[in-house]
């Protein structure tokens, strides 16, 4: 007999024992006759665990392509299980891990999300199984080691902890529990548990770490013999970041390397490498980017990569709920505080430093700003920093404190929760925008958390982060999004991206102080810093009347460009008021009479006070505003909104007066 005919009196017996029920004897036969798409739903009505394991294996030897079409030939007749273990042997991890969860494996599910890179999804199927049953100890504790292997220990805990007394899935978790308690530093809680693992006969010392779940790495060049590069993320003046596969560690890593291209700027871009280097190999905390290797010759270090994009990104997307900011929160001021043990001072806090690891957890990263000393120590005086997080000791130029990275961290809150720009507070209590005027659950006791956090006075704030931290964790937040019920202040979102810049601009040389560091650049070609702001109709509008007005004391408009959708003011000479210049009559004067000619043009400055005006000698120079400019700006709502400025104008020239003459 041939083998056609072979195949053809197989098939004939497979229909045949299909039509009597023997769908195990219709498996082999379909099998026999290499119709593979027949053999894996006909093993999976069976229900022989041994047969359907056969059937795999020998649709397995077939080849990739024949696997995915018995896998989707299975899901398609809702044979999930037997789908999934086919993509599975296929290496389609996330068709494995949607099979596995319609054959409510969610445990193998997780596992093979992990697999796909897409842990957070993983991690959705078990929490979604434990709603329905929360006795499912088998996959609380997979949620757990899914959680520690990417850095969520405190949640991880959570879940282990859930795990009843005397139960094998206990039994099996306490290895990881007490390691996770140590690295949370709970030193007496982890000696609970060792000494529960004794009374039941487990060695403390035999449990081995969780390895990461292995995932495929494309091919690419290879950096120090060991990182496969596999994209290129950014590059900046001094640093390039890749995404690369760690041969050695078998998991995805960014690789940041030196690389700097401006001329005398070296040295410093090398001292900022080595202290964030240097910062990061003595923190080793769930909330940090940890460091994975530092390699001297680049010089390079390797971080673990956080696929989860960074708070600035998540801003950018959407509106958090209050409880997921305050989260956000608390995990930076937790890291703060392992930091600050150290004697290491962030001074750097901002939504584009905090970045999200594929399950969702924040991370603080970069810590290149960062000041190591003694503990007791402060910073090195200097406007460090990005100035819309600054502490207003930093703002100008004084050294950085523990208070100072509490300031940045309840400014990251505020703007979670708000969208607004934080302020530094004059009081106990908000002037205007408090964090209740947002949402109809925010209350007193939450403004007050973050009025404290937000005091202008290093001494008005907590002692230390995890002051602050305790203080978050004694509110309840509302969980759910609502539309922010506040009104909009005119304050610049500190979350919008700056405008591109040309090629002629390059990073500012000094800071000043600090007041417009976020907007600074150097011009190349004129060998000068520049403020550039972003140029939309209502700044357009303003700026040109800026630049009709015929008085010295006002700001300098230097260029605007709808191509590269920036102006370009000059900034301001000499001292401001709020730093300690001296504002006399003859310099009011000269601010009256600059205003004058702005309002004879229909405009108006609108943000006069101690922070824009500057003295040089017997001048006195007004800073370009440092709020955004309202809605009606352009056309239809000029003449209102330039009413509107020049009222708080003249408002503001009474109020110095009346100063002076005090």
């Amino acid at each position: 007999m041939s083998s056609d005919e072979d195949r053809e009196a197989h098939l004939r017996r497979s229909f045949a024992l299909e039509e009597a029920c023997d769908f195990a004897g219709a498996a082999r036969a379909a099998s026999l006759a290499g119709d593979l798409s027949r053999a894996a739903p006909l093993a999976s009505l069976s229900g022989d665990a041994a047969l359907m394991g056969e059937v795999v294996e020998v649709v397995a030897r077939a080849g990739s392509e024949a696997a995915a079409r018995a896998a989707e030939d299975c899901a398609s007749r809702g044979h999930h299980g037997m789908a999934a273990q086919l993509f599975l042997r296929g290496e389609r991890f996330q068709r494995a891990g949607e099979s596995f969860a319609a054959a409510n494996a969610p445990v193998e599910a997780a596992l093979a999300f992990e697999r796909a890179g897409r842990p957070g999804d993983g991690a959705k199927v078990l929490d979604a199984a434990l709603r329905v049953n929360p006795s499912d100890h088998r996959a609380r504790r997979s949620l757990a080691e899914l959680l520690a292997r990417h850095g969520r220990v405190e949640a991880a805990v959570r879940a282990l902890q859930a795990l009843p007394v005397g139960h094998e899935e206990r039994r099996a978790g306490l290895p990881l529990l007490a390691r996770s308690l140590t690295a949370m530093g709970l030193v007496d809680a982890a000696r609970e548990i060792t000494e529960e693992m004794k009374a039941q006969g487990l060695d403390p010392t035999s449990a081995a770490p969780l390895e990461a779940v292995p995932s495929k790495a494309a091919a690419g060049v290879v950096l120090f013999g060991r990182f496969e590069i596999l994209s290129e993320v950014a590059q900046t003046p001094h640093a390039r970041l890749v995404r690369a596969f760690d041969r050695v560690g078998q998991r995805e890593v960014a690789v940041k390397l030196l690389a700097t291209t401006q001329l005398g700027t070296g040295r410093d871009a090398l001292v900022r490498f080595e202290r964030e280097a240097r910062a990061l190999a003595q923190l080793n905390h769930p909330a940090v980017v940890p460091l994975v290797a530092y390699v001297p010759e680049g010089p390079a270090m390797a971080l673990e990569w956080m696929s989860g994009g960074s708070l600035a990104d998540l801003l950018a997307r959407e509106q958090l709920a209050p409880a997921r900011a305050a989260e956000i929160a608390g995990s930076v001021l937790h890291a703060l505080g392992v930091a600050h043990r150290l004697g290491i001072l962030h001074r750097d806090v901002k939504p584009s430093n905090v970045l999200f690891d594929a399950i969702g957890a924040p991370r603080l990263s970069d810590f290149g700003a960062a000041h190591l000393g003694d503990g007791q120590n402060t910073a090195t005086a200097g406007a460090i920093g990005t100035f819309a997080y600054m502490s207003p000791e930093q703002r100008l130029g004084r050294p950085a404190t523990v208070q100072s990275d509490v300031f940045s961290a309840g400014a990251l809150l505020y703007e979670m929760i708000t969208g607004e720009a934080a302020e530094p507070l004059e009081g106990p209590t908000f002037e205007d925008l408090p964090p209740s005027a947002f949402h109809p659950d925010l209350g007193p006791a939450h403004d007050a958390v973050l009025a404290t956090m937000l005091a202008r006075e290093p001494a008005g704030r907590p002692l230390d982060a995890f002051e602050a931290r305790r203080a978050l964790d004694g509110l309840t937040w509302p969980r759910d999004v609502v539309p922010r019920a506040g009104p909009p202040s005119g304050r610049t979102r500190t979350s919008v991206p700056p405008p591109s810049r040309p090629e002629r601009l390059a990073a500012a040389h000094t800071p000043g102080d600090g007041r417009d560091a976020d907007r600074l650049a150097h011009d190349t070609w004129t060998s000068r810093d520049v403020i550039v702001v972003p140029l939309t109709a209502g700044e357009l509008e303003r700026a040109r009347a800026f630049a009709r007005a015929p008085h010295e004391a006002l700001p300098v408009i230097l260029r605007a460009s709808r191509a590269e959708g920036s102006i370009w003011v000059d900034r301001p000479r000499g001292v401001a008021v709020a730093d300690g210049a001296t504002l006399t009559a003859p310099l009011l004067a000269t601010l009256d009479e600059a205003l004058r000619a702005l309002h004879a043009l229909g405009a108006g400055h609108g943000a006069i006070d101690d922070a824009h005006l500057y003295v040089e000698g017997e001048a006195l120079t007004l800073a370009y505003p440092r709020t955004e400019p309202a809605q009606g700006h352009a056309a239809d709502g000029a003449a209102a909104d330039a009413a509107g400025d020049a009222a708080r104008d003249r408002a503001a020239l009474e109020r110095l007066a009346a100063r002076i003459t005090a």
